[in-house]
């Protein structure tokens, strides 16, 4: 039985934890005693309380992140009820701060505040050796000597290695102050030791890891540093890894680019963090960026078509309208990226942006995620149809299920007297609204037939081209049947043009598709 058990919510089994493997590995005499459990949100709360009651733990860790919250608290209150003795702390970013307004802090017996990796083993040790936890219902710590740091790659399980997203970070912190994020709160950046890292990287490589997620907000901040990460895979690449990194959109010198140009094609996906393209909001949230070296980078990225791209926009801004972001949107979909992410603004707590709330008449959603409802600028309407055409938007523009269709949808947009996309997109979206009454849970054959039936009704596309390339869409996805609906004399011959699937296996099925999309 595990004296300290640590155990969060996930969003789903293909995610793990990164904070609890870290405070595993940082517990040092106390580590042959704990235990990490994880569960998903879909997972029932009397479920979860039931099995982290059968361990019987003396300390009970509970990770808690902006898409668990309530999760958790209808996990904890049912522990409190069944086991009022257990000591239950709290940790993460989601309760690191206002921490004192928020009921599930006070459900438990104490709230870590920020960085816990020395902090949650201080209290344990106390608490094992006289039996005593901090009289305050949250504390706070020194920020941890990163070069102290127990890295914690080794609390990677097999199943871990062989079905979940490995994450892996060479630094913590950020040098901007973008005010929407937390990172923005950060004093400095501060770097693990690179070669103790990527000694650790090895050994991830050499037990089967062939996908890994940094999580680092600025991985091309120190060329020399990014340099060498990349040199360090580029020597083992023909194991057929994939790697993800969040990427500062105006930052990619020379060095950098030489360095992708001998990756090959889909080993590489690039984050790019773009946000907004008005100037005047990026400066009213503190965001620096040069307009003007992101397409000069994203012209380099398209010429090589190496890197999986994708770019972030938020919904909801202070200061945004709805014609401003339209216009930032095709200025970014014109940069050619694979995927353009469409989110809504966050309140996320703690977060400088809060600042604006009066000013701007910022409603947000009491609930989490506790995303934005209105602004002085986005009515409620607008910001509800927004979060529709989000939802459109990756079904059918990012998931790469429908490639060619999209390219029918592109054209149509060039040749709209504004030539713009996000508005031909809108249309499809209303439509599409109008027919099903939901943006989410539509069969995947109900939406590709309510997507035909748009293209040629009201777009005005010839049927049997718009078949044509469903058809192609269709045959991507390896050996899915074609929908009663496309079938003709040319639906065999068509499916006969599905190109030859990637061998790199590491490749994430979504990028997979965009690859064999080009491909034609």
């Amino acid at each position: 039985m595990a004296s300290i058990l640590l155990t969060t919510l996930n969003s789903r089994y293909s995610h793990c934890s990164f904070g609890l493997r870290y405070l595993k590995a940082n517990l040092r005499d106390l580590k042959p005693n704990a235990e990490i459990l994880e569960f998903t949100i879909s997972q029932k709360p009397e479920e979860i309380a039931g099995i982290l009651l059968s361990k019987n733990p003396d300390i009970l860790g509970f990770g808690i992140y902006i898409w668990n919250t309530a999760q958790s608290e209808a996990v904890i209150r049912i522990l409190r009820s069944k086991n009022p003795g257990l000591k239950i702390i709290l940790g993460g970013p989601e309760v690191s701060h206002e921490t004192e307004t928020q009921a599930i802090c006070q459900l438990a017996d104490l709230t870590i505040r920020g960085e816990a990796d020395f902090l949650f083993y201080e209290i344990c040790k106390k608490y094992f050796a006289d039996g005593s936890l901090p009289k305050a219902k949250w504390i706070s710590g020194e920020l941890p000597q990163i070069e102290q740091i127990t890295l914690p790659y080794t609390e990677y399980t097999d199943e871990d290695v062989k079905n979940r997203v490995i994450y892996v970070e060479a630094s913590r912190g950020c040098p901007y102050k973008c005010e929407y994020c937390l990172s923005s709160l950060d004093k400095t950046v501060r770097s693990f030791d690179l070669q103790r890292f990527l000694a650790e990287m090895d050994l991830l490589v050499s037990r089967g890891v062939r996908q890994f997620k940094f999580i680092d907000r600025t991985f091309n901040l120190s060329i020399k540093t990014s340099s060498q990460i990349l040199e360090f895979f580029l020597s083992r690449i023909e194991l057929g890894l994939f790697l993800h990194f969040e990427m500062v959109p105006d930052r990619l010198p020379e060095e950098l680019r030489l360095l992708i140009d001998r990756f090959p094609k889909g080993a590489l996906q690039f984050e790019i963090g773009i946000q907004t393209w008005n100037p005047e909001v990026a400066k009213l949230v503190s965001r620096r960026q040069d307009y003007s070296k992101i397409r000069e980078n994203f012209a380099y990225l398209n010429q090589q078509k190496k890197v999986h791209t994708h770019a972030d926009l938020i919904v909801g801004l202070p200061g945004e309208t709805l014609e401003s972001f339209a216009r930032g949107f095709d200025e970014v979909a014109l940069l050619g990226p694979d995927e353009i992410q469409v989110g809504l603004l966050k309140r996320l707590k703690g977060a400088p942006i809060s600042r604006h709330d009066q000013e701007w008449q910022m409603v947000y959603d009491l609930k989490p995620p506790f995303q934005v409802l209105s602004t002085k600028m986005m009515s409620g309407e607008v910001i509800r149809e927004m979060a529709i055409y989000a939802q459109f938007w990756d079904r059918i523009a990012n998931s790469g299920n429908f490639a060619q269709t999209f390219l029918l949808i592109k054209k149509q947009a060039s040749l709209r007297n504004d030539r713009s996309l996000f508005y031909e997109f809108q249309k499809l979206v209303r439509f599409l609204f109008d027919r099903h009454h939901q943006a989410h849970g539509i069969p995947m054959v109900e939406l590709a037939e309510s997507i035909a039936v748009y293209l040629s009704d009201v777009s005005r596309i010839e049927e049997k081209t718009v078949h044509e390339v469903l058809v192609q869409d269709y045959s991507i996805q390896g050996n899915r049947e074609i929908p009663t609906f496309l079938r003709s004399e040319r639906a065999h011959e068509l499916k006969k043009l599905n190109p030859t699937q990637y061998i790199n296996s590491a490749i994430p099925k979504q990028q997979q598709k965009h690859l064999k999309a080009s491909s034609d």
